[in-house]
């Protein structure tokens, strides 16, 4: 006979990298597009440009990680817990994409575009796991007792 049981451990922790990874990959992105406009554009009109992408990024990476983190951690079927994961989702991709500028300045651009892959992969990882861990299946053994 075979249960439907649910792991909240995987589930949680799944939905937090997840909303992490991808809206840190989110909030990377911005920050390649206020590089390619750095390299584009005169130091003049820079500020007046600049500023935009990266604040709309930030803002998008924060409700990224939040949609990823609520909607991955839904089979907990707690609204306390799927609001803390969402909430720690937006702060852990603030994280991440605070370190992609580390990852600029010690590897420049080349290193921006590995962190936001990286990124990806962590969350789209992530997303498998929570979704693994609210379908994992037990198996019982044989209804019967018998061991043949």
């Amino acid at each position: 006979m075979t249960e439907v049981r649910r792991d909240p451990l995987a589930i949680g922790l799944g939905a937090l990298a997840c909303g992490a990874g991808l809206g840190g990959a989110t909030i990377t992105l911005a920050q390649l597009v206020v590089k390619l406009l750095q390299g584009r554009l005169d130091p003049d009109h820079y500020r007046e440009a600049a500023g935009d992408p990266l604040l709309a990024g930030l803002l998008a990476g924060i409700a990224v990680a939040g949609t990823f983190g609520w909607r991955r951690s839904r089979p907990l079927e707690n609204l306390w817990q799927n609001g803390v994961i969402g909430v720690l989702a937006a702060v852990g991709a603030l994280l991440v994409g605070f370190l992609a500028a580390v990852a600029d300045r010690l590897l420049g651009f080349p290193g921006l575009i590995a962190w936001g892959v990286l990124s990806t992969v962590v969350g789209m990882a992530a997303s498998r796991w929570a979704t693994a861990g609210a379908t994992a299946s037990v198996d019982d053994g044989p209804a019967t007792g018998d061991e043949s």
